[in-house]
């Protein structure tokens, strides 16, 4: 699935358990970072049972069924070569007792709670209720006072997410041996929900709800605002964007241009390329710009222009108008969205003078470009300070305070401002 990968949701199995199938053929349909794939058979044979179900999140490294395959093996002699096929069943005793010490180690962290009253009478998690646990940091004590109402007294999805939006009342709870009269205790607060049309997130807005609470839980969030005079780009591009179309064949618009300047900031501060191993900073070698697009469900997604700055504009105008196009038609591969360093979003598109822009894990910044509009500005000229028309737009940096500080996030976003007002007009396509 990639280095980045962690995790995949299997969408749909394509072959129920006793089915037969060819080498090739697709089994199951698994969703990782936005991307559906595809994962074909590795040989023919048979599916003999499956270890998930459809909606399963499943860590990468995890067997997800057990096959009996065909192997064809062959064997040579002094006169002649014969092959034949033979049947190899494998055995999933195996790995089922694998996952029986997990579960096992599992039930044995909670029951050693035993400060804690527990309300469940089972105290086994699924792999999916685990990762919910995980994103919303739930303790294994506090899972084990949500009430259950799956078979056997087994705990399901329902039941956690209706425990959050009760708002976790045994979030904070108090060992039932050692109550403290001064203790802080959560408040029980009953929302007012309202009434109104339900609508159910699709699986890419959950994953994209998931993602920016984690990034927000991560990151200490620092926004820089900087102002950006944009009259010399924006003059070139009008006189160009024509002729670059007809000579490349490709559309000018600012994006491989805020692209190509960001892409040289980066490279002046590398230490804004970077992500977080623990106590270790990681300072990218490679820089990758994202970029925020919107798809035409509404949702968003972050295609990469690779290696950005070793490519002239001609060159990222073409991967820019290509990724784009294939946001729009939901065409996609993984590969389209892996790997980004640095992102960008052009909150501009939609008339926004500027945003606060959540980063892009494990990204240590990104940056928000608002719209352009022209206004009056004091500048100075030769004959002394005069009022002009000018096209002015606004930057805002967003940083993870854990490694980028406010030196750092300012000479950043001030060098992008820079490269932006000092615009060659007289550059040629």
């Amino acid at each position: 699935m990639g280095e980045s990968i962690t995790e995949g949701t299997i969408i749909n199995w394509l072959v129920s358990e006793g089915d037969t199938f060819e080498e090739g053929d697709i089994i199951l349909e698994v969703a990782t970072d936005k991307v559906d794939n595809e994962v074909p058979a590795p040989a023919s044979g048979t599916l003999v049972k499956t270890l998930f179900q459809a909606k399963d999140v499943v860590p990468v490294g995890e067997v997800l069924a057990i096959l009996e395959v065909l192997e064809e093996k062959k064997s040579k002699s002094n006169s002649n070569m014969n092959s034949k096929e033979e049947t190899k069943a494998v055995s999933s005793s195996a790995v089922e007792n694998k996952a029986n010490k997990k579960r096992t180690k599992l039930v044995q962290k909670v029951s050693n709670s035993t400060s804690y009253s527990v309300s469940n009478s089972n105290l086994f998690f699924s792999p999916l209720i685990i990762k919910i646990a995980k994103e919303h940091h739930i303790s294994f004590e506090e899972l084990a006072r949500i009430p259950a109402t799956g078979h056997e007294g087994r705990l399901r999805k329902s039941d956690v997410f209706q425990y959050i939006e009760d708002g976790r009342p045994f979030k904070f709870a108090q060992p039932v041996a050692e109550k403290d009269p001064t203790a802080y205790r959560i408040p029980q607060l009953q929302f007012d929900k309202g009434k109104g049309k339900v609508i159910e997130m699709d699986r890419m807005r959950q994953m994209i709800a998931d993602h920016m609470v984690y990034s927000k839980h991560t990151s200490p969030h620092v926004t820089a605002y900087v102002e950006a005079d944009m009259t010399n780009m924006v003059n070139w591009r009008n006189a160009n964007k024509v002729a670059f179309q007809e000579k490349y064949g490709e559309r000018l618009t600012f994006t491989p241009l805020f692209v190509e300047a960001v892409a040289k900031a980066v490279k002046d501060f590398p230490n804004i390329n970077a992500s977080v191993d623990g106590n270790n900073i990681i300072v990218k070698e490679a820089i990758n710009i994202g970029m925020a697009t919107a798809l035409p469900s509404g949702n968003l997604i972050v295609p990469v222009v690779k290696n950005a700055d070793t490519k002239d504009l001609k060159t990222i105008a073409s991967n820019v108008n290509e990724l784009a196009e294939k946001a729009r038609e939901n065409k996609l591969v993984g590969d389209d969205i892996k790997g980004s360093t640095f992102t960008i979003s052009n909150v501009g598109t939609f008339g926004s003078v500027m945003g606060t822009p959540i980063i892009n894990q494990p990204e240590v910044a990104i940056l928000a470009l608002g719209i352009i509009k022209k206004r009056p500005e004091v500048i100075e000229t030769e004959n002394g300070d005069e009022i002009a028309i000018r096209s002015m737009m606004y930057l805002s940096l967003s940083f993870d305070h854990r490694v980028v500080d406010g030196f750092l996030g300012g000479s950043f976003v001030r060098r992008v401002a820079d490269y932006f007002e000092q615009f060659d007009t007289n550059r040629k396509i």
